[in-house]
């Protein structure tokens, strides 16, 4: 793993919490609120409409404050193709332009929101150090901001102290209760993370109290997934992502099935399960989760009437390219490239980088070392355009392996 993987660490530490400080800390499960279901269908707008609602007839309570700033976030996320590259392409899950293009409207209500919470828990915390609640809130809205500083401001050292201080809320409530298996969540995210550093990285993180643990953070990330209550659906979206980069895609795809079918209109869940039976060797079931994801699309199902049919036609190519079917890979590509500027970063930058390969393979060497310069062109500093300048001086060979 390289340096930006702390990305992923900050990705997944924001967590949500329900209810106010200074009660008994009583999850609910997320089904149960629907802000929560438009969030988890990407229904952001929805989302937020929600929870605008529920802090106005909650203003004490932090976690309504965070509820609103994390869908702030994750709406820009979703727009600028992080929340997709990260769980979709398996590319590097930051591929786009150097900060994310926020407005000043949503910056300043994530700020004004992060704030108040940040407020709330401290006075709570001042009455009573061992405040459950408050320290679960305070845990979320210091991830919140660690997320916050990485991708919108692009500012390492904030994210880092950031989180560092949602990890320690984090530890404090797992002193109190190490019983409760929704503060597993981002210990277990924390442990596995951290483990997979550079050397360097990890003496970093040890003087700062953290401590990698690939194995046992994935026990903990499974705890969570089996008798969590708030954060299961968070703890199987990491588990699936994790299982794809320990190459294990016959674990991930129960969890992606079963979240496909909890957040229906939620796409990428089916989208990766595209991926994850390719990667089983089984050609046959993955196109017929393409098809039935063109079926849904071409009947303008909630979630998928959006999809444009060129991000299709790319999955179902880079499928063919894995198996070898390159005359049809090809005819797929060249439609998609065609279009690519109308589709998000990471898949107009692999449909190039797919069609460069393609016609390395195909011996179609000039046509090859365009595509790779159009790779380069899309997104300079992304993992798939320094694969690109390599091909250009070296062809493509055929090496098997997740795509």
């Amino acid at each position: 793993m390289h340096f930006r993987h702390l990305a992923a660490f900050f990705l997944a530490l924001s967590i949500c919490a329900s209810g106010g400080a200074g009660k008994p800390l009583v999850l609910a499960d997320p089904l149960q609120n629907p802000g929560f279901v438009h969030f988890y269908n990407l229904e952001f707008n929805e989302a937020l409409a929600v929870f605008e609602q529920q802090l106005a007839a909650n203003p004490s309570d932090p976690n309504a404050y965070n509820h609103v700033a994390q869908t702030v976030l994750y709406r820009e996320m979703y727009r600028d193709g992080a929340l997709e590259s990260q769980l979709v392409s398996g590319s590097n899950p930051f591929l786009r332009r150097p900060k994310m293009e926020i407005s000043t409207a949503d910056r300043d209500r994530f700020y004004q929101t992060t704030n108040q919470s940040l407020r709330l828990c401290e006075e709570s915390l001042r009455v009573d150090a061992h405040d459950v609640r408050a320290l679960y809130a305070l845990s979320v809205v210091h991830g919140l901001r660690a997320n916050y500083f990485f991708l919108v401001e692009k500012q390492w050292m904030p994210a880092l102290h950031e989180s560092i201080a949602g990890r320690r809320a984090n530890e404090e409530i797992l002193k109190i209760d190490p019983n409760l298996a929704d503060a597993h969540l981002l210990s277990g995210i924390s442990h596995y993370i951290v483990a997979g550093l550079p050397f360097y990285l990890r003496v970093l993180g040890s003087v700062n109290g953290f401590h990698g643990d690939h194995d046992g953070g994935i026990r903990e990330l499974q705890l969570v997934a089996r008798t969590g209550t708030l954060n299961r659906y968070d703890a199987e979206v990491v588990l699936a992502a994790i299982y794809r980069r320990e190459r294990m895609p016959a674990q991930a795809l129960p969890l992606l099935v079963n979240l496909s079918d909890t957040f229906s209109r939620n796409a990428l869940f089916r989208l990766e399960q595209v991926q994850m039976y390719s990667d089983m060797g089984n050609k046959q079931e993955a196109l017929r989760v393409l098809n039935k994801i063109d079926e849904l699309r071409s009947s303008g199902a909630p979630g998928y009437a959006t999809l444009s049919v060129e991000k299709i036609q790319y999955f179902r190519a880079n499928l063919l390219f894995w198996y070898g079917d390159l005359d049809p890979a090809l005819a797929g590509l060249k439609q998609v490239t065609q279009k690519a500027g109308e589709l998000d970063l990471s898949t107009a930058v692999m449909a190039w980088l797919r069609l460069g390969q393609v016609y390395d393979l195909k011996g179609q060497r000039e046509d090859a070392i365009e595509a790779y310069r159009q790779t380069m062109r899309t997104a300079p500093a992304s993992e798939p355009a320094l694969e690109a300048k390599g091909y250009i001086s070296n062809p493509y060979r055929r090496k098997r392996s997740s795509g």
